[in-house]
């Protein structure tokens, strides 16, 4: 059993690094770049990379360029602010020595933000599916929360990816607006009614159950700012979404 990895990037010379030296369980590691302008691409051939230059073809689309540029037909996809754990790396050497199981597997995810671990918050266990035959799956999603789709057997790892985040609440604002023009964009395709419930009911509820039901106070301060942004991240969506539909 072969296994290529799968990384898609831009821009991320401050964790490029990482991830290529934490998947020495991959026969083969390559790398889509949709433009950088910092040493992303230099710093990936250093580590041994192939890289390939690609136009931004959203989450689902990159993803799936990059998985049929490898040479094997086993894929761990990860992004490039990801890393194995040294035991997922094990879990994994495992099943190349002994065969795969199953066609997919799926493992935890484990954030690091503001420079601490999150367990709680909804953010944790957080499976992903990573590791997967490419004759049997494919990345899906138009917009945002880009997925895994097998059709076949799927298998449970139990060692984490380590999610590397945001290291600056500035950090995480510049990246939510992105991630919540996608979102919007994605609503109005689907022609989602946004009313005044969504607008005004939906952000405080989010907080609430980020922050007592999914036990976001145990994280500490970081858990605030959890609870805080995913709040800020659902008014967000919805007022751009209703922004951009067409008047009534």
């Amino acid at each position: 059993m072969k296994i290529s990895a799968a990384i898609i990037a831009f821009n991320e010379e401050r964790n490029i690094s990482r991830v290529i030296e934490s998947l020495r369980c991959c026969d083969e590691i390559v790398v889509v770049d949709s433009g950088s302008t910092d040493r992303t691409v230099e710093l990936a051939t250093k580590h041994g990379a192939r890289v390939f230059e690609s136009v931004w073809r959203g989450f689902a689309g990159q993803k799936n360029y990059a998985t049929e540029r490898c040479e094997n037909d086993w894929i761990l996809s990860l992004d490039a602010d990801e890393a194995l754990s040294e035991s997922l790396e094990g879990e994994i050497w495992q099943i190349k020595k002994n065969g795969p199981e199953f066609d997919a597997y799926t493992m935890p995810r484990m954030a690091q933000y503001l420079g601490r671990w999150i367990l709680h918050s909804g953010w944790y266990p957080d499976r992903k599916m990573r590791l997967f035959d490419r004759r049997r799956a494919k990345w899906v999603g138009d917009y945002v929360h880009e997925s895994v789709m097998v059709d076949g057997r799927v298998g449970h790892l139990k060692s984490s990816i380590l999610h590397f985040t945001c290291s600056s609440l500035s950090e995480h604002l510049k990246t939510m607006d992105r991630y919540t023009t996608l979102a919007a964009e994605q609503l109005v395709d689907q022609k989602k009614h946004i009313g005044w419930k969504q607008l005004a009911l939906e952000p405080p509820w989010t907080f609430f159950q980020t922050y007592v039901l999914k036990r976001g106070f145990l994280d500490g301060p970081e858990g605030l700012a959890i609870a805080h942004m995913a709040a800020r991240y659902n008014f967000l969506k919805y007022a751009k979404a209703k922004n951009m539909s067409p008047r009534r």
